[in-house]
């Protein structure tokens, strides 16, 4: 028997013929797939404005958030001429295309392959070897939540002005906060990873308290951990206006600092209410790519630190061993022991 299908009229004139429709992706709040489609047709615009025109790694979900998923990087065979695609570079020094959206009806074929969650890279289809956003990931470690991770974020945003920065804020759809400075694509992966890292050993400085880079789990405590591997290539966030795969159907959503100021709540954030957010306050992102800055000043600090006897932070397990790097470990001392 064949599936029920819904031909949607998409924005440019484009039809994209969507199977299963009423599947319910969230469960726990009924949104199904056609409501998914008509969320990412409903926020195009900012959404492609984020996160367009770069690599992006789709996370697909067959059944239903609650059930597995896998990463698609890249072109599924069948993929139609309308989704582009840019040979990028990994970190293991393989190539291989990797989808790139730029229209709206690449975003509703994703969400017709089973896509909810979007991951940008920090660099363009244009030149995927260098960043154009220095990304810091504030993330709440046990015993701490949202309201940390706000309530140390204006200070890592005079932190970023002192290297002259401007931070732009958006939540992760989850329980931490997202803190993105535009910069000019002068430097690759790994000089915009140190610059994250210099910048998070700073702020730890001034809040020893609240804030961690230790890469160790057991060594954090109850702060908000700098996650900066978060910035190593092929290393990604739900993007700007992706749903989470969570079962509120939670939006990873740009917000001013004024919202983070007055107490936002992350949760209410949703593929239902964020078009009617966007209709009524605009896009709080829309001139975030308007005067990118450097990160000289944050790489002066990184060597500062270096000449001080703070060397390499490690990377992933799964990296190639990098100069200057600690011993390999995992995050957590449990796994080894």
């Amino acid at each position: 028997m064949a599936s029920e299908r819904v031909t949607l009229e998409i924005p440019g004139g484009r039809e994209i013929s969507l199977s299963s429709p009423g599947r319910v992706v969230f469960p726990a709040v009924g949104v199904t797939k056609r409501e998914l489609a008509e969320y990412v047709i409903a926020v195009a615009e900012p959404f492609l404005r984020a996160n367009g025109a770069r690599p992006v790694s789709l996370e697909r979900f067959p059944e239903t958030v609650d059930g597995e998923s896998f990463f698609s990087k890249n072109p599924p065979k069948g993929t139609p001429d309308y989704v582009d695609q840019v040979i990028c570079t990994y970190n293991s020094g393989r190539r291989h295309p990797q989808v790139v959206l730029n229209e709206v009806a690449a975003i509703v074929w994703a969400v017709q392959m089973n896509t909810v969650v979007f991951h940008p890279w920090a660099s363009l289809a244009a030149d995927t070897d260098n960043p154009v956003e220095l990304r810091i990931d504030l993330d709440p470690q046990p015993g701490t939540d949202f309201a940390d991770a706000a309530a140390v974020a204006p200070a890592l945003r005079d932190v970023l002005r002192e290297a002259g920065l401007e931070a732009w804020l958006k939540t992760s759809g989850n329980r931490g906060l997202h803190v993105f400075c535009p910069i000019e694509p002068t430097h690759e992966f790994l000089d915009v990873r140190h610059a994250v890292i210099a910048a998070g050993r700073e702020l730890e400085r001034r809040m020893p308290d609240r804030v961690t880079t230790k890469w160790w789990k057991e060594e954090r405590g109850e702060r908000i951990f700098i996650d900066f591997n978060q910035a190593n290539r092929d290393r990604t966030m739900a993007g700007a206006y992706s749903p989470r795969a969570l079962p509120g159907a939670t939006v990873a959503t740009p917000i001013t600092w004024g919202e983070l100021e007055a107490g936002v709540d992350p949760t209410a954030f949703t593929v239902r209410t964020v078009p009617q957010r966007l209709a009524e306050i605009g896009d709080p992102w829309e001139g975030l790519q308007a005067a990118p800055g450097r990160i000289d000043t944050l790489l002066e600090w990184w060597q500062r630190d270096l000449e001080d006897g703070l060397g390499e932070l490690p990377f992933p397990p799964e990296f190639p061993k990098m100069p200057g790097e600690p011993p390999r470990v995992q995050p957590s001392r449990a796994k080894k022991d």
